[in-house]
């Protein structure tokens, strides 16, 4: 093979260093690239295997290597139709705002690149139009939906991220954006006009497209049950911030049946009969749909009210007859629901469309709701998850391991997982064994630049402090909380593994310190980032998202404080199976899937302190499990190479020093 033409662009003498004032050449950033090139390459001879599979690689780049360069090169410049999938927007913009405008300057040349979002993203001319001319709307001005009439004039995409003004939970927009269950298809009159055929019709000729996963796996299990694609073919994919893989790739290999599934069909059917119908049969026809909310209502009401995520098997074992009696009237509901509007077809095809959305949530229903005489589908598990007033039905696969072999492995030339965490103690065992990684798979671990050693300190309190297990914990942690705050003068963000302890030391935190202290639900995510930000001796505390995809550099941020290791729940249904299936099957579910997923997301908490090479300041675990418990080493040796002090005495003098 051709030696790598990376070091052109990563090296010391290299363009990326002619271009960018500052740039420091990495080994890491340029050996992952090289890895890319290779990965893609070697892609190439993927249809002429005997039994084909794609190209494999998995890079862990820790933070400071700058992976997403180190990918976007070679794929850019591999001619191949590439996809990279990302977890979050805030990616996916760098991506498109910053980094490929940046390479375009850097190669001198123009790239086409597309970011591709979910359908509900883009507005829907005809759903938009219906919505205009419905009786109600004529007798009301409204501010929003002016402003969404002039905005059309000019937008090219019916994008709703162009309307930074529109709120995230807006319900003008559920009833205008372009849902797949309501899509008309070539029978829409809007056709022509459809933003939504014409991004795919960019996509089409794009060279890369920017997704999130959620999207890339909804394209995938679509084309797995034979029902189309959302995206045009590609050659390779790019996951970056994969760690996320098994988890969302688990929610698109299942289904589900909800509540506000059921309530939105109603909701359109209605709108659609207010406006197609005579008084008369709109009449019966919301008494017929005001009948199945009743039904629907009832369904909800079998299930114990308790919040939370449940096996269902246990609920159908103790209520068997009554739960087959329950599906079983609301299937009736479903169908004839379903009929009655397919009657109605004469009058537009919305009805039809409408008509098939019923006929398929019956069908669902009873792939979900556990009625056949078998309690359990065997690979599969059947749960509910109970919320405030509305109840969903699932049934997910236990292990993935199969479904991404069939529709990534054996259908693409290469595929690549990148992300700062991949590894736990070291070893990809978890993540080899969760996604089915074939032995031929490339590993690359891509150790931080940044001077851990010299920058940071890993502080675990003295080993009489309480285990979590202990009542004495919690208050243990407040004080301790406290008292490490005063230490670095504010510039914390508190990391917690439940709302209970985040809400306690809030609480602690009013009356015993004198910075600002920012408390994650008090206000929306971007604006308390940018207030921790802004406000450099202040505190912030917070929980689940807020332990990856925080960004903030310098002053603003010298400490991160996480109460204690993030074991999760037991309990979960999904993750009991996953559980007992690694002991059926002779391994041990602790250490062989529980500590690494924990790892995992204690390694993206403990990432959030040293965003650049300057930044310092300390990395506080409040568990000395880490010191009393055997495993504690496994997660010891997955943190960064930070000094580790047992006092508070010791931070003090590290302070001092930098």
């Amino acid at each position: 093979m051709a030696e790598s033409t990376m070091e052109k662009y990563f090296g010391a003498g290299g363009v990326l260093a002619d271009f960018l004032q500052g740039f420091e050449p990495r080994s890491g950033q340029q050996r992952m690239a090289e890895a890319v090139e290779r990965n893609l390459a070697n892609g190439s001879s993927f249809c002429e295997l005997d039994d084909p599979i794609a190209s494999i690689l998995v890079a862990e780049a820790e933070t400071g290597i700058g992976k997403t360069l180190a990918y976007l090169i070679p794929s850019l410049l591999s001619g191949k139709k590439v996809v990279v999938s990302t977890a979050t927007i805030n990616l996916q913009d760098q991506i498109l705002k910053k980094e490929i405008p940046l390479l375009e300057e850097v190669l001198d040349e123009e790239f086409n690149c597309l970011c591709v979002k979910g359908r509900q993203n883009y507005l829907c001319h005809y759903r938009w139009y219906q919505h205009r001319s419905s009786p109600q709307q004529s007798l009301v001005s409204d501010e929003e939906e002016e402003k969404i009439e002039q905005w059309l004039k000019t937008t090219e995409t019916g994008d709703r991220a162009e309307l930074s003004w529109l709120p995230d939970n807006s319900p003008l927009w559920n009833k205008i954006s372009s849902h797949s269950s309501r899509c008309l298809g070539s029978d829409c009159p809007e056709s022509s006009y459809c933003f939504v055929t014409r991004l795919r019709k960019n996509a089409a000729k794009a060279r890369l497209l920017i997704v999130n996963h959620h999207l890339l796996f909804s394209d995938i299990a679509l084309r797995k049950n034979g029902h189309g694609e959302v995206l045009p073919r590609y050659e390779a994919v790019v996951f970056d911030e994969a760690h996320h893989i098994e988890n969302v790739a688990t929610a698109f290999f299942g289904k589900s049946f909800s509540h506000y599934q059921v309530l939105d069909l109603l909701t359109d059917i209605e709108q659609q009969a207010e406006k197609d119908l005579t008084d008369e049969m709109f009449d019966k026809f919301s008494s017929e749909l005001s009948g199945i909310r009743q039904r629907m209502d009832e369904f909800t009401k079998f299930f114990p009210p308790q919040k939370g995520r449940f096996p269902l098997s246990d609920l159908v074992e103790k209520k068997r007859q009554q739960w087959h009696e329950q599906v079983e009237l609301l299937s009736s509901a479903l169908c004839r629901i379903g009929e009655k509007t397919e009657k109605n077809s004469t009058h537009s095809e919305i009805w039809r469309s409408l008509s098939s959305r019923a006929f398929d949530l019956d069908r669902l229903l009873h792939e979900v709701a556990l009625t056949d005489e078998e309690p359990v589908h065997y690979g599969y598990v059947h749960w509910y998850e109970r919320r405030e007033r509305s109840v969903v039905i699932s049934v997910t696969p236990v292990d993935i391991a199969g479904d991404i072999e069939k529709t990534l492995y054996r259908t693409l030339d290469s595929c690549i997982f990148t992300s700062a965490t991949l590894s736990a103690g070291g070893s990809f065992t978890y993540l080899r064994q969760r996604l089915g990684l074939p032995e031929t798979t490339e590993y690359l671990q891509l150790a931080s630049p940044f001077d851990y050693a010299g920058r940071t300190r890993l502080y675990v309190p003295e080993n009489s402090f309480p285990e979590p297990s202990s009542s004495d914990f919690l208050p243990q942690v407040c004080d301790r909380v406290k008292q490490l705050i005063n230490l670095v003068g504010g510039r914390t963000l508190v990391l917690f593994t439940s709302f209970r302890g985040m809400d306690a030391v809030a609480e602690y935190l009013e009356s015993t310190v004198n910075y600002p202290v920012f408390v994650q639900g008090s206000l929306p995510r971007k604006t308390l980032l940018e207030k921790f930000a802004e406000e450099t001796d202040s505190v912030l505390l917070a929980v689940a998202s807020f332990w990856e995809g925080v960004d903030v550099q310098g002053e603003s941020l010298s400490c991160v404080i996480i109460d204690k290791l993030p074991f999760e729940v037991p309990s979960d249904p999904v993750l009991m199976a996953r559980v007992d299936e690694i002991q059926a099957n002779g391994g041990k579910p602790f250490f062989d899937f529980q500590i690494p997923r924990a790892i995992l997301s204690l390694k993206q908490g403990v990432g959030r302190l040293m965003r650049s090479s300057t930044d310092c300041g300390i990395i506080a675990i409040l568990d000395v499990r880490l010191f009393s418990k055997g495993y504690g080493r496994t997660f010891r040796k997955s943190l960064p190479p930070s000094p580790v002090v047992r006092t508070l005495d010791g931070i003090e003098n590290v302070l001092l020093t930098n």
